[in-house]
């Protein structure tokens, strides 16, 4: 017997995307599908192809990205109340990382990451999965040139959880369902992204899972598989099924949680000082 129904509601706009927003979040994901995947799409007669300095370049480019990105969003949509909302959100997301830190990958963040990028929207999660990881990495001391390729990808992963379709009448069991499959999903799409950001530092290396600078794709294709399946995989599976025990246990009365809170906030609603 099913439990009672949430009345569907419209979901409050926490940030709106605008075209200035739309326009930075566009450069930004075209920015990182480069920096990201250069090692697979850089022709082979290039000079990218064969440098070394590429993975130092996009390291340093990306924050810049992401902060116009970040302050571009800000600019126009995060009011005072979407700011504290914003807060508490990525404060809670950067205390729950490291409770799972080095245990087999278990990170709990990433379900509160889906659920709050659902209920909020895509640009207010972008920014939250950013920040977020920004927070964390600062809290575990994991600030390296991977983060920035770290908050992208969460970034990412938080707002396609917006994306998600039935945003106004999806509720209940199926939209756990819903969730759960993305939580899964996106889990094991966040290491494979975050793989190719390390693999090319494996160049050099004269063994079956490196990155031979030059090389026909399928060949590194072939040894990218490789290097995922011995390095990262006993990590990434881990973590995605945590993610969607999370979401099925806990994930209703997080999402009555968020909805509450934002219909209390009321974004729409200017703020007034009496």
């Amino acid at each position: 017997m099913n439990g009672p129904q949430e009345r569907p509601v419209r979901r409050p706009a926490a940030v709106r995307l605008g075209p200035r927003s739309a326009a930075a979040l566009a450069l930004v994901s075209a920015a990182g599908v480069a920096a990201f995947g250069w090692p697979l799409l850089a022709d082979s007669g290039s000079g990218l192809a064969h440098s070394g300095d590429a993975p130092w370049l996009f390291a340093l480019m990306l924050p810049l990205l992401l902060a116009v990105a970040v302050a571009t969003i800000a600019d126009t949509g995060l009011d005072a109340k979407a700011v504290a909302m914003l807060g508490v959100l990525a404060a809670a997301g950067a205390a729950l990382r490291p409770l799972g830190a080095g245990t087999a990958g278990l990170q709990p963040m990433f379900f509160l990451m889906v659920l709050s990028g659902r209920v909020l929207g895509p640009g207010f999660g972008f920014v939250l999965g950013a920040v977020s990881m920004f927070a964390s990495a600062l809290l575990t001391g994991g600030v390296g040139p991977w983060m920035p390729f770290q908050m992208l990808s969460m970034g990412w992963l938080t707002m396609g959880a917006g994306l998600l379709p039935g945003p106004h009448s999806l509720r209940g069991r199926g939209e756990l369902a819903l969730l759960a499959a993305y939580g899964a999903v996106s889990s094991l799409a966040y290491g494979l992204v975050m793989n190719l950001q390390g693999w090319p530092y494996l160049a050099g290396m004269s063994s079956g899972i490196s990155f031979v600078p030059g090389d026909p794709l399928p060949d590194n294709l072939a040894r990218y598989a490789a290097y995922v399946a011995t390095t990262s995989l006993g990590w990434d599976v881990p973590r995605a099924l945590l993610t969607v025990v999370l979401i099925l246990v806990c994930g209703g009365s997080v999402l009555r949680a968020l909805r509450r809170a934002t219909r209390r906030a009321a974004f729409e609603e200017p703020v007034r000082f009496e």
